[in-house]
């Protein structure tokens, strides 16, 4: 039976129901469904700490049900095999199928399995957005001893921490084919400190290492590197990024991008023009240079998400070219990045000049919620305009890199930061005479005299 919808939208986590809740927001009176293949969808960034700081997988979930319903958008638990453009439809496993005005592809990435022999071994898993398959991982660590994560970037640091909570006497081991852990978001000085804060948790690292196979029996047993070394294991975990979920599109004759996701130009319209894509199936360019990037944050996904959303009947807003905005917490401690690091800004051909400021973010050191925080900030030496931001420490670095996000995409310059005035208060910041933000600017000014 064909259903006619003027809004239809493919996937619905954090991109897709952002692009249906800003379509409802500035379309009232349009019909809308969403389309998921998946009944229960997780928080994607919650996903590490189901594994240790909550428990349990069906606590972390989008309220995806409640959210259509509250905002007069239907909801339909199938899986789209086939999209239509001749004729405007998408056909889905069912037999069913919807017509649209306007369609959004919004479903997503899968976890990469490297090329590497023995990833198909019994205990060998990856990080999916699928809660049974998340609550079989839980099971699995609890019977296991030696835990191998393979890749040292945001998701395998924090799945390391977290299984370090569940289970303290398991031994874990991080492999990392970068010289530090977190290095591809971090300068080196930041890196080493993340490190400490794992490594303090008795989590083994092995950096400048690749895994060449994972042997085993019936079940993995062995990561076998390529210097030779051996790591015992009987439970590995691939954290070692995504990519787009594109055959939809490509069996569709979408235009596909360099980095493998859909072509779409700062609207998020496809090459069909009424096609919108969003999130981590679409393409994405840098916001300093406008070339390819292979970011993928659910931040990222709803910008974009709220650029389709608004601009699905009429040209409102415009994606600039993602700025990347990270952070986590190891060790109780915050690590936050924004744009780009130093050593990224001049390989892009940046010349650039840094400040750092460091003190506690109370008033007095002595009030509660006080810890110390370092804030190191990049500017682009040409212009000075803000093109980086990195803090360590404090929880509450976790916010104000945020902040810093806004300032580098409206090219904020370091005298515009020095002299910014700034709400302080003994229990909420720093002092206002040794605002880290302020003091790191202020260093960089010196420099740029």
């Amino acid at each position: 039976m064909l259903k006619n919808y003027d809004i239809v939208i493919i996937g619905a986590s954090a991109a897709g129901i952002t692009a249906g809740l800003t379509a409802r927001k500035y379309y009232p009176q349009k019909s809308i469904i969403c389309i998921t293949d998946v009944s229960k969808v997780p928080i994607p960034c919650g996903i590490p700490y189901v594994f240790g700081t909550i428990g349990d997988a069906m606590k972390n979930l989008i309220p995806v049900e409640n959210m259509c319903k509250a905002n007069n958008i239907d909801l339909v638990n199938d899986k789209v095999i086939k999209i239509n453009r001749e004729f405007k439809l998408v056909l889905l496993e069912s037999n069913e199928s919807y017509g649209y005005q306007k369609l959004v592809i919004a479903n997503g990435s899968n976890p990469i399995i490297p090329t590497i022999e023995g990833t198909s071994l019994e205990n060998v898993f990856m990080i999916r957005k699928d809660p049974s398959y998340l609550t079989t991982m839980m099971k699995q660590i609890d019977e296991s001893k030696k835990i191998v994560i393979i890749g040292g970037g945001f998701i395998g640091a924090e799945m390391a921490e977290e299984c370090r909570k569940r289970r303290l006497e398991i031994e874990i081991t991080i492999i990392e084919m970068q010289q530090h852990c977190l290095q591809l978001v971090y300068d080196e000085e930041f890196t080493i400190l993340a490190e400490k804060a794992l490594i303090d948790q008795k989590i083994n690292l092995l950096t400048q290492e690749k895994v060449k196979k994972l042997v085993g029996h019936k079940a993995v047993e062995q990561v076998i590197l390529e210097s030779g070394k051996i790591v015992e294991a009987d439970m590995v975990l691939l954290c070692i990024g995504c990519s787009a979920n594109i055959s939809l599109a490509q069996e569709a004759g979408l235009r596909i991008g360099p980095t493998r996701g859909i072509l779409v130009d700062s609207y998020m319209r496809t090459s069909d023009t009424d096609i919108f894509a969003c999130g981590d199936v679409c393409e994405k360019v840098s916001f300093f240079d406008q070339k390819p990037s292979n970011l993928k944050l659910a931040s990222i996904a709803t910008a974009e998400a709220r650029i389709a959303g608004r601009n699905l009947f009429e040209n409102k807003r415009k994606m600039e070219g993602v700025i990347g905005c990270f952070s986590t917490a190891l060790g109780g401690l915050a690590f936050c990045a924004a744009g780009l690091t130093e050593s990224q800004a001049t390989a892009k051909g940046f010349e650039v000049v840094c400040g750092v400021g460091e003190s506690v973010n109370r008033h007095p050191g002595l009030m509660p919620g006080a810890g110390n925080m370092k804030v190191k900030l990049i500017f682009n030496k040409k212009d000075t305009a803000l093109i980086g931001a990195e803090i360590f420490g404090a929880i509450s670095g976790g916010e104000l890199i945020n902040a810093l996000s806004v300032c580098i995409s409206q090219k904020i310059t370091a005298e515009n930061l020095v002299t910014f005035q700034a709400a302080t208060h003994p229990a909420l910041t720093a002092s206002p005479i040794a605002y880290q933000l302020v003091n790191a600017a202020e260093m960089a000014c010196v420099k740029l005299n």
